[in-house]
Order: C-alpha cells, then structure tokens, then sequence
C-alpha cells in the first residue's frame, strides 16, 4: 500500500506528526510511500479544541485575535494557491513510480497501489482515483481537445480520506474507485453541499463508497494531535479504523 498523506500542519511540528498516521498504517502490515512538499510546509489549519475560551476579552483582545485569525487564513490560502494541480500531480506520479518500483512485490501481491490523504492530501487521492487527461495527470495544462481526450488513470485501487480540503462535486465526479470518507460536519473546507451532491453520484455511478461523518470535531481531527478532548480523540480513533479497515477490504 502506498499512502498518500498531506496534513496540513504547522512548520514546527509538520515533519515529525505527519509521519504518525503513516507509521500506524505501517503497523498495518503495508508498504507505504509519503509524499512531502519539502521547504513550503502549510499553516496550521486545525482550531486547538483545549484552548481556554475567554468570557469577556477586552476590546484590544478581540481585535488582536480578529487580525491573528485574518493572518492565518490569509497564509493558508496564499499556501493552497500554490499547491496546483500543475504542481502537486507530478510529484505524486513520482511517489506512484517509486512506490511500483521500491515496492514492486507488495504492490504486485496487494493487487495495485492504495492512498490515503488528510486534508490538503483529500483532493488528490480523488484524482488519483479518476480518469484524467494524460496533459492533466502529468502535471500539464491541456492545449487542445484532442489532447484533453486521451485519457489515463486511475493509479490507484482503492482510496481513504479524512477530512478533505478544497474538493468540488466534479473531483468526487471523476471517482472510478472505491473510496471511503472520513469528514467533519459544517466544514467550511470541504462544505456539506459538495459532499452531499458528490455522494448521490457516487449512489448513482454504484461506485463502492463510505462516507461517516463527525460532528463537533475541528478540521484535522483525524491527524494526531495532542488533543485532551475524549470526542475528539475517539472519533480519530474510529477514522483511522474506517480508513484503514476500508483499505484492507479492497
């Protein structure tokens, strides 16, 4: 199994918490590959559910706290601006063909190459998962029609997300996989709507699905955390289960 994984983390603790969920799918008994943006690591996009909220914060506080909040989403989506498709799919290409390659008898025993995205990572297992132009699954824009009806894909068997960032009904409208999804309820990254529109065509298309949904958990519950909220934690637990559970079945 190779997993495709893209939290969104802070630059301080990006590199070591990105490799948990990847080493418990290892535990797994799967080969997995990871797949880094090395030097543009993203901002922190999950709300820190043990921050002690104030009662009454003065003027000054809420204003400070106004312009922090503002800053922060201005740098995730100066971040996500430039994580392109034009960009991020040949690097995955890269991991798929040093997955086949470094894991060529897992892969070949294991019927194909699966991923797994948190967050940012969602959207593309979802393409990775499609029937792509061959310009647009290399990374390219496409230059005329003809090139845009040559199609390749998919490059995986089977996918899991959690938490998915910046998808639109047309990414779950590609989907030629099974997939299962682990999402947050009233997320405004990957909003009801879309989810909902994306799974009637997954119904209709009688495309093997699994959608759960956790209310009352922040965006990036399931990556670890150090998290004191037994809500939270539980439903990270029951996630990685679903996701991993899901993998295994296909």
């Amino acid at each position: 199994m190779a997993e495709e994984e893209l939290a969104t983390k802070s630059p301080e603790n990006d590199a070591q918490e990105s490799l948990v969920p990847g080493d418990s799918v290892a535990q797994e008994g799967a080969s997995m590959g990871l797949a880094r943006f090395a030097g543009d690591p993203a901002p922190n996009t999950t709300t820190d559910p043990n921050a002690d909220p104030e009662t009454n914060p003065s003027l000054i506080e809420k204003v400070k706290l106004g312009v922090a909040e503002t800053a922060k989403s201005f740098r995730i989506d100066m971040w996500l601006a430039r994580q392109t498709p034009e960009k991020v799919l040949p690097i995955l290409n890269k991991v798929i063909e040093g997955a086949k390659e470094e894991f060529a008898d897992a892969v070949a025993n294991g019927g194909g190459i699966y991923a797994a995205g948190y967050c940012f990572g969602g959207k593309y297992v979802l393409l990775l998962g499609s029937e792509l132009s061959d310009a647009v699954a290399k990374g390219r824009s496409v230059k005329d029609e003809e090139e845009g009806q040559v199609k390749t894909g998919p490059q995986i068997k089977a996918g899991a997300i959690a938490h998915g960032t910046l998808i639109t009904k047309e990414d779950i409208e590609g989907v030629k996989i099974p997939i299962t999804m682990a999402c947050t309820e009233n997320d405004q990254l990957f909003p009801d709507d879309v989810r909902i529109e994306g799974q009637k065509y997954l119904v209709d298309q009688e495309i093997p699905h699994e959608i759960q949904v956790f209310p009352g958990v922040p965006h990036g519950f399931a990556v670890v955390g150090e998290y004191e909220n037994s809500k939270i934690k539980d439903a990270q637990k029951t996630a990685f289960e679903q996701m991993i559970s899901w993998l295994k079945s296909h």
